[in-house]
């Protein structure tokens, strides 16, 4: 039995003034998040006149994704759903299952494995299909793609193309930056069989492999987005920190390669753009940011790799001795207690 489409699965974000806080209160639900935390964050996108570029930014990755698939011949439509803003993946399911699929694709746009980065793309297959009720169709989940060579390699050359905006110069830091997550949650990351800290592992491996392409010996791995209370550990140091400390080392100037995203989430050109980019310019010292990779025709090619691993069998091209993992069905985790949320204490 084959499939129907593939649904591409996101986080989503506003796309103008009016939409920024319904979009973070999406975001919060459920936390006690205090209002002054999300007007404080609100402003980063009123930054950018309350856009966020998520949403175009996977509109053109579909697009190029779409033309991939036509010149394979393969016959598979893209929707696009998120999980806190227009289009929800609610509604995509419900149109998708009215169009009369049975099975059907689906590409979350992390390449991770963790909490946040997996298990919560598997809650958000399993509320859509809830939310369809009776006759929804079979949701097959793609695989965690860190360590996938076309990922790799697109992360590479923007790597190298970022030291050759900085002159190539010698000394150049290369640090390598992912969304920090709570201690508690990156212990839990991973099935418990594995000692936890996959998410952790799989952002440290993808940057050693993202410096042995790119030819760099020696590079940093750092964090960024931190936004949970200061009592609570979370993965560190963070980005504005280390620049700090390079500074403090004699280092002169920085690259800086967001390899935990797929694309210049707003956390991206905030946290690095803006802010990291100041407190390097305040040291007098040179910053360059590699590109994500979603928009190199590499990451289209990729996308239409996982398909086929599903469609013709491909064999599952890797480079890390990671297990390929993320791979499910309805929502269903990868393990029995694989990434187990954080279970956040009853409110008085």
């Amino acid at each position: 039995m084959g499939y129907d489409a593939l649904l591409w699965l996101s986080f989503g974000g506003p796309e103008g003034p009016d939409e920024v806080m319904p979009f973070l209160e999406n975001v919060t639900r459920g936390r006690g998040v205090p209002r002054e935390r999300l007007l404080e964050v609100s402003e980063h996108y009123q930054h950018f006149g309350g856009v966020s570029p998520i949403n175009r930014l996977n509109r053109d990755a579909i697009s190029a994704v779409e033309k991939q698939l036509a010149a394979a011949g393969i016959d598979l439509p893209v929707h696009f759903g998120n999980r806190n803003w227009r289009p929800m993946v609610e509604d995509t399911l419900t149109e998708i299952t009215k169009a009369g699929a049975q099975r059907v694709l689906v590409f979350p746009t992390s390449a991770y494995g963790g909490y946040s980065a997996c298990r919560q793309y598997d809650e958000d297959i399993e509320r859509a299909r809830a939310a369809v009720g009776e006759g929804a169709p079979e949701l097959v989940k793609l695989r965690q793609f860190f360590d996938h060579p076309l990922f790799i390699a697109a992360f590479a050359d923007a790597v190298r193309a970022a030291h050759a905006e900085l002159g190539n110069q010698p000394g150049t830091r290369t640090v390598f930056c992912a969304h920090s997550v709570p201690e508690s949650a990156d212990t839990a990351s991973g099935p418990p069989s594995e000692g936890g800290r996959r998410y952790s592992r799989q952002i440290a491996e993808a940057a050693r492999l993202v410096a042995a392409e790119a030819g760099i010996e020696t590079y940093d791995v750092v964090w960024q987005s931190r936004s949970g209370p200061p009592q609570v550990p979370w993965l560190e140091p963070d980005i504005v920190d280390h620049i700090d400390a390079l500074h403090a080392e004699g280092v002169t100037s920085v690259v800086v390669c967001p390899v935990g995203f797929v694309s210049d989430h707003l956390e991206v050109i905030w946290d690095l753009d803006n802010e990291a980019a100041e407190r390097a310019a305040e040291h007098g010292m040179g910053f360059a940011r590699a590109a994500t990779p979603d928009t190199d025709p590499r990451f289209a090619e990729l996308v239409v790799e996982l398909i086929r691993e599903h469609t013709e069998g491909a064999p599952a091209r890797k480079l890390s001795p990671f297990p390929a993992a993320g791979c499910t069905v309805n929502g269903a985790p990868c393990a029995i207690g694989c990434c187990e949320p954080a279970k956040r204490p009853a409110r008085p």
